[in-house]
């Protein structure tokens, strides 16, 4: 049976469960609070020399981490990964932008606020205005499409949904960006997300 190594509060590695929740694929999932230092110890370090959630054991004992990569091999064969080569290119393009210009911002705020307990005055500016940033160029794609590739849910509706619907814990406005409100209960509805 596959095995997730996962901290179930991080969007990281929740977009991983999701992803194996819709496919109806059996997993075992190993919590993992990354704060607690276990993901340092030798035996995680040996699993993942990264020491990073998530990382999944697939049923061969071969073990994969980053989430996009996690839900690339999880995705072949479905319907999430556009057959149209174009498509599929822009969905790769959301992707490395999720984890390059959205994530360094909407998760890291979200973590100093909410788990770390930071006061808003404590963060620094710049993260708060490049995750608006990010939130605002969402704002644009979705205005005037449901998806942001295609006419369908594809993996990086998935992968940008899991840090952007927390932003608020960060203390990001989401009312700001009503596409992006309405975007979030369309992926939620897709995955099956509570």
């Amino acid at each position: 049976m596959l095995t997730v190594y996962g901290d179930i509060r991080s969007g990281n590695c929740l977009k991983v469960k999701w992803m194996l929740d819709r496919l109806r694929r059996d997993y075992r999932w190993v919590e993992t609070d990354v704060m607690s230092g276990v993901t340092r110890s030798p035996e995680f370090l040996a699993i993942n020399p990264a020491g990073q959630t998530p990382t999944v054991v697939l049923e061969d004992g071969r073990a994969l981490a980053q989430s996009n990569a996690i839900l690339v091999h999880l995705g072949e064969g479905t319907d999430l990964i556009p057959a149209d080569a174009y498509d599929r290119a822009r969905m790769f393009e959301w992707l490395f932008w999720e984890q390059y210009s959205h994530e360094p911002y909407i998760a890291v705020v979200r973590f100093q606020r909410a788990m770390a307990g930071k006061r808003a005055d404590e963060i620094e500016p710049r993260l708060v205005e490049r995750g608006h940033a990010a939130l605002a160029r969402m704002e644009g794609a979705l205005t005037e499409h449901d998806w942001l590739v295609g006419d369908g849910p594809t993996l990086a509706d998935l992968a940008l949904v899991a840090y952007t619907r927390l932003a608020p814990e960060g203390g990001f406005e989401l009312e700001r960006y009503p596409a992006v409100v309405r975007w979030i209960g369309r992926v939620e509805d897709a995955f099956g997300i509570g």
